[in-house]
């Protein structure tokens, strides 16, 4: 199975838009930098048809190591979830 890198992902909106790659690099990051941005300030992302990015949190709670069963405190942390929109689903299927 081939990933689609950053450059693919360059390529193929300069070629869809019919502008310079380094225009679509532009818009690429500009895309990137404003979901994180979103994210970072707590918001949730909405891509009508692609899918909605959100920030969860998880609470700390106490783990255990494998290898000497010690009990240890994992301390409380954010993640980033993806829900699918349809659109997106129905493409994949």
């Amino acid at each position: 199975m081939a990933s689609t890198t950053k450059a693919d992902l360059v390529n193929h909106i300069a070629a869809e838009a019919g502008i310079k790659k380094t225009e679509a690099e532009a818009a690429l990051n500009a895309l990137t930098n404003g979901i994180k941005s979103a994210l970072a300030n707590g918001d949730k992302v909405t891509l009508v048809g692609f899918g909605t990015f959100s920030v969860s949190e998880r609470a700390a709670r106490t783990g255990r190591n494998p290898r000497t069963k010690e009990p240890l405190h994992i301390p409380a942390s954010k993640g980033v979830k993806f829900k699918s929109g349809k659109t997106l689903k129905d493409a994949v299927q």
